[in-house]
């Protein structure tokens, strides 16, 4: 048996599915681990010697759906409970006068 093309015809099994943390084609079936986010490790895989792969994964890069929640939340003060002013009666108030 040779080591090139008629080895390469009996590869048909799947090594890799999908992640269901990152969403890509890194989980390895038989390890039971992410190649690419090293899930279900709680801490995600990253590595200082590779910065782009950091600069790809960083927040910032994704939905961020909580962080602009806490960003507008932020701009306000953290202010809860409390029932905001009417625009209509301060519009009215300056037309007036």
């Amino acid at each position: 048996m040779t080591k090139g093309t008629q080895s390469f015809g009996k590869r048909h099994t799947k090594t890799h599915t999908l992640c269901c943390r990152c969403g890509r084609i890194s989980y390895h079936i038989q390890k039971h681990r992410c190649a690419s986010c090293g899930y279900p490790r709680a801490k995600k895989r990253t590595y200082h010697w590779s910065v782009k792969a950091k600069r790809r994964h960083t927040t910032g890069t994704g939905r961020i759906t909580h962080l602009r929640d806490v960003q507008r939340r932020f701009k306000n003060g953290f202010r809860e409970g409390t029932q905001a002013k009417s625009q209509r009666k301060v519009k009215s108030a300056e037309q007036t006068a």
